[in-house]
This record gives structure tokens, C-alpha cells and sequence, in this order.
């Protein structure tokens, strides 16, 4: 297979390597691992696919791992799944870790669903994706996975610079450049995006920078890392109405024309190796995280605006230690301090019933600061012999959360008087403190059949500890929410190898999942519901001629609900879970025309799914294909072509369905095309 875009994962990317270099991953341990030898899936996005795909949205770059679903909102925003539903409305945040470099993008506590824009994933060197809560090195929030963007070392010299310019004003500029010392090393790697949309009063205006800088001295490494985000979107909103996604005019339309999201982010990390002299490693990671937005909450009634922020910082560690010829302890603490601060208010009187223009009021609704601490310290214990390799570990996570409510506690308006027809729709809980603490265990087992077939298996617990706005952002008369942390029971197994010219990972999971919060009919944040989840995955590459290769990540998976709630008069208990659909593939068809030009045929499919816990109201599915070429006019200078949505097809790329507003979508952008010129040196 061409080296240009081989490989769908991090099995799969060997097909694409020099004979003699190991793949590795980093995201389940902290230090490099084939992902062979660890009894969960991690798979990856390489570089030469997302220079391939040049994706405008980290969803179109995610499609190439199985189960891992995102669905892409306006501009940057979106929700996303992992082994799970596409998660969405209260307790939505928070399922899936998201980091780049391995450092989270946002603290335990302050999740925002959106966060993916703050990493680089445009110019990722990769993109690894854990699956399940199987790794003792995360906690809170890892309850379904990791998603981590590895940015490139840009301290090791060389560089490119490149274009990508397409359909309905995109466009994108690419540099990337560094200098090698010896010893030393210094590096950028910096996008501008501009996207002016093709719905009405909608635009995405993105600037991303990460600065890394490298030190070697004896036995210590010294690496630090810089990133900085800017986003400055006009944001279209649902457009309303049974398959209204269908009406190509009606696509087009933007019913929120004022909507608008900003965001920044800062991260500054720096990260210390010492490799001791019996062997031994340790890494200490301290970092720091300044993030704040203001957008425009246009799905909600009285549109009110929301200006949140968060300033932290914290510390990863680890030593690595041979206890035995046979036995390897990894053990550290982790630990950060994160203050955040978040204020709603609404300017003008709603519009709509009386109900709601009584019931939601002018003015603030929320103003509060929470100061955050958590510390988490973790073990684990890898014994190998002969054909077998064993994992046990443990993280113990202890979260504290200080809130400070600055406003009038209760469910008035700002100045304290009463709302009529039962009361405010906002509630602001008393000033206090909450505190929860979780432990998981983790088992593994990976038995080496023969050096192309690897059988493994994985029982793990995962936890999510409550979110700041899940405790203090109430609604109707709830004053306080006495929340417990979300856990979920995980079973795994399945089998990873190689055949001749097919690399293969087939993994099935059954997952149990207690106290999931969400709100009832009340309007309260509640935690006791339960959802089971069990599914299949591939993913496969295989070449099965010199000139021809397809890969696959497919999955089918049930999500469905396991507690009994009755909502318009149904009991929803084994129900589905609202948008989850059953089965999602992604077939890509490559040709290697030659040494110097590729093309390949995507054909991604999403089948029928749900859009309403009770399971009266759905979305049919879509298929979409996608053509891809490229071709390297010289070593240094390569051109690409994407035609996307190659059969013009009306689909939506979220559909949704509220007791009052009926069916409503995301459309999906009609067909389109990009070309781009990258050039290295």
C-alpha cells in the first residue's frame, strides 16, 4: 500500500511503515507501546490520511475509526459518541476525555461539549482514540474513551507549507517549521482557517499555534509545548420541520441569524523524561490552562448569552519500574487546581407563550465561581511470561468543588422578585461545597497466540464525577443537586493481528452504566439513570492486490436504556437511546495508480436512528461517498483533490426531535470540493 495514505488505525499503519520501525501509541501508557501488547483498542488517524482527507471538522477525520460517531453541529460545534449515543442535553459533556499530547483540554469538572475545536486536529500528527475506560491513567471523564490529537515534533527540523482552498469561501493556510540543534530543537506549527459557510449568516474564523521546544542533556529530555486557539464563529442554528433537510432552499436558511460563538484557549505544558541508569523512567508534566467563551444561546428560549471561563493548573507524573525480569510497575499522582467562573444572562423579554415570557425572565440567571481541586494518584502492575501479558491497575480520584453563588439564591428574577405561573425557570442553589471520590479497577489480559495474532480481554470500571454546571445550574424549584458520580462496568474482548496483507481488530463490549445524569420532566438534574451498552467493531486494511487496498471501521452497537422512566406515557426502558443509530461503517476504496497518485472512494453509512427517548420519531440514515485523490508532482511538492458528497445527497448531519419544537436538523452540506498544494522540506 502507498505510504501516502496507508492504514485506518494504529494496527493498521504498519502496512505503510519501513520494514523494521515499530508502531507505537502513547495514549493508553504515557510511553511508547506497540498497541499489540495492551489488552484494550487504541486505534489512530495517521498523518497521511489527514493530509489525504484535509478535514474541516475533527468529525470528518473521527469517521475513520470505528465507533467513534460525531455529529457535526454549525461552524466547529458538534456532538460527539464513543462506543455509546451521541450524547446531548444535560449530562451530555463529560463521557468522552478529550486531550491533546496526552494533557486534558479541560478540567474534570468543566467539560464543555464542543472542546475538540481548542486541539489542533487540523494539523495533528495523529489521532489516537481509546476505547472503553481501560487505562488506569485516566479518570473522570474517560467513562467511554479518550480522544487525544498528537501534534507533531516540529523540534527535529524540516517543515511545509500548504493551502487548501474549497467550496462556499474555505479556506485554510498551513505552515509548519523547525530547526534542529543536536541537542536542542525548536518548532511552530500554525493554521489560519476561513470559512464563510453556505447557509445563510454563518462564517467560522479559526487561527490555531502550537510552539514546542526540545532540550537533551544526559539522561533528561525537556519538551515544552505551546498552544493557542482562536475561534470567532456566526453560528446557524437548527432549521425546523419534518425532513426539512430535504428543501434545498429551506438548508439554507439560518432561523438564528444572531447566534455567534467566541472562544480562546491557552495551554503551556512542559514535560521532563529522565531515563535512570537500571532502567527505570519517570516523567513529570506540569501544565497550565487559561480558556474563556461567549456565545449565543440560541436553542434556548429568551436566547440569553453565556460567558464562561477557567484558569488551572496541574501536574502529571510517572515511574515507570522493573520490579522483576518479568514484572514492571507505572505508578504516579496526578493533580490540578482549576478556578471557573461562568455568567447567563438575557437581555431582552422572551418571546413565545405566555408561559414563557412569565417563566423566563430578563436579566442574569446565573452568575457563580467554583474553585476546583483534584488529585489522583495510580498503579499499575504489567506481568508478562511466555506468550501471556497481564495488567492490574488502580486510580483512586478525589474532586473537590468551592461554589460561590453571587447572585439571589432561589428561582427569582435578578432583583428578587417572584415569576408567575409556578415560578422562574432558573434556580441558583446556596453557596457550599461537594466533594466526591471514585476509585477504578482495571484488568487485562493480551496472549500472544503467534507473533500476527494477539487474543485479548479487559474488565474496567469508568467514573464521571458531576460537572460544576450539572451542580449549580438548576432549574425550577430544585435547590439543590444531590448528584452522585456516573459509573460504568466494562467487558471486553477480541483479537488483533496480521495476514499476509490484511491487518485486522474485531472487538466486542458489554457495558453497564449506573447513575447517568440527566434531566427529568421536572426540569431537575437527576442522576439515577442506567443504559446498557454492547456492541462489535472492525477495523481492517487490507491490500489485496499491488495497486489496490481497502479499509474498513465498521461497528453495530445497541444503546438503550435500562431504568424505568415513563415520559407521554411510555415507559422507555429498553428503548433505544435517542440517536443511536445501530450500525455505522466507513469503506474506503484505494488505487495506486502509480509511485506518485493515489485516489480513494469513501462510502460512509449511518442507519436509521431514533430521535426521542420514547421512540416514536426517527431519522431514516444516509449514505454519503467521497472521492479523494493525490498526486506528488515532485518529492517536495504534492496536490490534492476531494469531491465531497460526490452524489449530492440531502442528509442531515444531526437530527433532533422537542415536545415543542418538533423535528428539527443540521443539513448536511451539499456536494463540495477542496484542492489543495502542500510543500515539504
Amino acid at each position: 500500500m502507498a505510504a501516502s495514505c496507508a492504514g485506518i488505525s494504529a494496527q493498521a499503519q504498519e502496512a505503510s511503515l519501513p520494514d523494521g520501525i515499530e508502531r507505537i501509541t502513547t495514549t493508553g501508557t504515557r510511553t511508547g507501546v506497540n498497541p499489540d501488547d495492551v489488552p484494550m483498542v487504541i486505534s489512530a488517524v495517521n498523518a497521511d490520511n489527514l493530509a489525504l482527507i484535509a478535514p474541516t471538522h475533527i468529525e470528518e477525520a473521527l469517521k475513520l475509526v470505528a465507533g467513534a460517531g460525531v455529529q457535526r453541529g454549525n461552524g466547529q460545534e458538534y456532538l460527539p459518541s464513543l462506543r455509546s449515543e451521541v450524547f446531548s442535553g444535560a449530562g451530555a459533556c463529560g463521557g468522552i476525555l478529550t486531550a491533546e499530547d496526552g494533557i486534558p483540554l479541560r478540567a474534570a469538572g468543566f467539560c464543555n461539549i464542543n472542546e475538540l475545536f481548542e486541539a489542533h486536529s487540523e494539523m495533528a500528527q495523529r489521532i489516537e482514540v481509546l476505547k472503553g475506560p481501560g487505562s488506569a491513567l485516566y479518570g473522570s471523564n474517560a467513562v467511554h474513551g479518550v480522544i487525544n490529537v498528537i501534534t507533531p515534533d516540529t523540534t527535529r527540523g524540516g517543515g511545509m507549507a500548504g493551502i487548501d482552498y474549497g467550496s462556499y469561501g474555505y479556506s485554510r493556510y498551513k505552515v509548519r517549521s523547525g530547526k534542529d540543534f543536536g541537542n536542542s530543537g525548536i518548532g511552530i506549527n500554525a493554521s489560519v482557517t476561513r470559512d464563510t459557510g453556505y447557509r445563510d449568516e454563518e462564517s467560522v474564523d479559526q487561527e490555531k499555534v502550537n510552539i514546542r521546544h526540545r532540550y537533551e542533556w544526559d539522561n533528561v529530555t525537556l519538551t515544552s509545548g505551546f498552544t493557542y486557539t482562536n475561534l470567532d464563529q456566526k453560528t446557524a442554528g437548527y432549521i425546523t420541520g419534518f425532513e426539512s433537510y430535504k428543501d434545498e432552499a429551506l438548508a439554507q436558511t439560518n432561523e438564528n441569524p444572531d447566534a455567534f460563538r467566541k472562544a480562546q484557549s491557552l495551554r503551556v505544558w512542559s514535560q521532563a523524561d529522565w531515563q535512570l541508569g537500571n532502567g527505570d523512567v519517570i516523567t513529570i508534566t506540569p501544565y497550565v490552562r487559561d480558556q474563556d467563551m461567549e456565545f449565543f444561546m440560541h436553542f434556548l428560549p429568551g436566547t440569553p448569552m453565556e460567558e464562561n471561563s477557567q484558569t488551572g493548573a496541574g501536574v502529571q507524573t510517572l515511574w515507570q519500574h522493573q520490579l522483576a525480569n518479568k514484572l514492571t510497575l507505572r505508578t504516579g499522582l496526578d493533580a490540578e487546581y482549576t478556578e471557573g467562573a461562568l455568567l447567563q444572562y438575557q437581555e431582552g423579554a422572551t418571546e413565545g407563550s405566555d408561559f414563557l415570557v412569565e417563566t423566563v425572565p430578563e436579566g442574569k440567571h446565573y452568575d457563580y465561581d467554583v474553585d476546583a481541586t483534584l488529585y489522583a494518584p495510580f498503579v499499575s502492575l504489567e506481568w508478562e511470561q511466555d506468550a501471556w501479558l497481564v495488567t492490574a491497575g488502580l486510580r483512586y480520584e478525589h474532586m473537590e468543588y468551592d461554589y460561590t453563588n453571587n447572585m439571589l439564591t432561589g428561582r427569582t428574577r435578578d432583583d428578587g422578585t417572584e415569576c408567575g405561573m409556578g415560578g422562574c425557570r432558573y434556580s441558583r442553589p446556596p453557596s457550599g461545597n461537594d466533594s466526591y471520590s471514585n476509585a477504578s479497577p482495571k484488568l487485562g489480559l493480551v496472549y500472544r497466540y503467534s507473533p500476527q495474532m494477539h487474543f485479548y480481554a479487559n474488565l474496567s470500571r469508568g467514573y464521571r464525577a458531576p460537572q460544576a454546571t450539572e451542580l449549580y445550574r438548576l432549574q425550577r424549584d430544585q435547590q439543590v443537586a444531590d448528584l452522585k458520580s456516573e459509573t460504568a462496568n466494562n467487558a471486553e474482548v477480541g483479537i488483533k493481528g496480521a495476514l499476509d496483507n490484511l491487518r485486522y481488530v474485531v472487538s466486542a463490549y458489554l457495558m453497564q452504566k449506573d447513575n447517568y445524569i440527566f434531566r427529568d420532566s421536572n426540569y431537575f438534574n437527576v442522576n439515577d439513570g442506567e443504559s446498557k451498552h454492547r456492541g462489535i467493531e472492525v477495523e481492517l486494511d487490507w491490500q489485496f492486490s499491488p495497486s489496490w487496498d481497502i479499509a474498513v471501521a465498521a461497528t453495530y452497537a445497541k444503546h438503550t436504556y435500562d431504568y424505568d422512566q415513563v415520559l407521554s406515557d411510555i415507559n422507555i426502558n429498553g428503548n433505544d437511546i435517542d440517536t443511536s443509530p445501530n450500525l455505522i461503517s466507513n469503506i474506503r476504496l484505494g488505487w495506486d495508480m502509480s509511485d506518485a497518485t493515489r485516489v480513494e472512494l469513501e462510502w460512509n453509512h449511518v442507519s436509521q436512528y431514533y430521535t426521542d427517548p420514547e421512540n416514536l420519531h426517527e431519522y431514516e440514515g444516509h449514505d454519503l461517498l467521497n472521492l479523494r485523490a493525490s498526486w506528488a508532482i515532485t518529492p517536495a511538492l504534492t496536490a490534492f483533490a476531494r469531491v465531497n458528497n460526490l452524489t449530492d445527497e440531502a442528509y442531515a448531519e444531526r437530527a433532533d426531535f422537542t415536545e415543542f419544537g418538533g423535528d428539527r436538523y443540521f443539513p448536511g452540506r451539499p456536494r463540495n470540493v477542496m484542492v489543495s498544494l502542500n510543500y515539504r522540506w
